[in-house]
């Protein structure tokens, strides 16, 4: 298994700290009261900063963000916007300082084996997978196995592993509500695109398609992936975790994918096909 590096370039906006900052608390859906209180600060200077009256300072910059939910990457735009220097480093997935990171990441996910498991960024590429994760992509079209590999391509592609999955409508909202959360938060255009291009492919939903009507119970405690591999029918609850108070881009940005099996002939088969 490898790392595969994927590099990114924070750029800042030309429109001022001032109206980033306000459109992040429109977005986040906060008035300028509630934000001078959590912030410590007043409802007039906030607005003063927001029209371009008063300049913050740095900690106030960063502390507002905090406050704002804003990614780290969009708090070096914000910095930038204000005069400053980023604070948040966007360090190379491999670089070495970041040596213990990547293999922890490795030891977790192997650790999950024979379960499925992968690690991806922001744009949803995929920077490490494991055995079972392989297991799954067997017979997916090299196009789409080609670096960078992007989970969502993977799973939604009609050449992917969208044919394979028996609950493809249920399955493929899930995801399509995933990135519009994301798009929500990071309001990155390249996701927007991604987005796009996945939504717009062609969906053909299999005969055996078990996606339940409205009117059926849930048969699961979460909603199930049930995919398709050598004849049998898998299911599998996905989990995502994310590293707490990242203080790099690059980290902040990863997110750890598991995939738990919900039954016990999922089990049974895994441990049967990767001992």
């Amino acid at each position: 298994m490898a790392i595969i590096p994927s590099g990114k370039v924070t750029t800042a906006s030309d429109q001022g700290v001032g109206p980033l900052l306000r459109a992040w608390r429109e977005q986040r859906r906060v008035s300028q009261l509630e934000l001078a209180l959590r912030a410590d600060s007043s409802a007039r200077h906030i607005s003063f900063v927001e029209t371009g009256r008063s300049r913050p300072s740095e900690e106030m910059v960063l502390r507002l963000a905090e406050h704002l939910d804003v990614p780290v990457r969009e708090r070096n735009a914000l910095l930038l916007a204000a005069g400053y220097a980023p604070r948040f480093p966007e360090t190379p997935l491999d670089d070495p300082s970041l040596d213990a990171l990547r293999e922890g990441i490795e030891r977790l996910i192997q650790g999950y084996e024979p379960y499925p498991a992968l690690v991806f960024d922001a744009a949803y590429h995929v920077v490490a997978a494991n055995r079972g994760i392989m297991m799954l992509l067997d017979g997916i079209p090299e196009s789409l196995l080609r670096p960078p590999l992007n989970t969502m391509r993977l799973t939604l592609h009609p050449e992917g592993l969208a044919p394979r999955i028996r609950n493809l409508r249920e399955w493929r909202g899930h995801l399509l509500e995933q990135m519009r959360r994301q798009i929500a938060l990071r309001r990155s255009e390249s996701l927007r695109k991604l987005y796009e291009e996945v939504s717009a492919y062609p969906v053909t939903v299999p005969e055996t398609d078990d996606s339940p009507e409205q009117t059926d119970p849930v048969p699961y405690f979460a909603l199930p992936m049930r995919i398709e591999h050598e004849g049998r029918t898998l299911s599998f609850i996905s989990s995502t975790s994310t590293f707490n108070t990242p203080m790099d881009v690059t980290v902040a940005e990863l997110a750890i994918e598991t995939f738990l099996p919900a039954d016990p002939s999922t089990v049974k088969y895994l441990h049967s096909l990767l001992p």
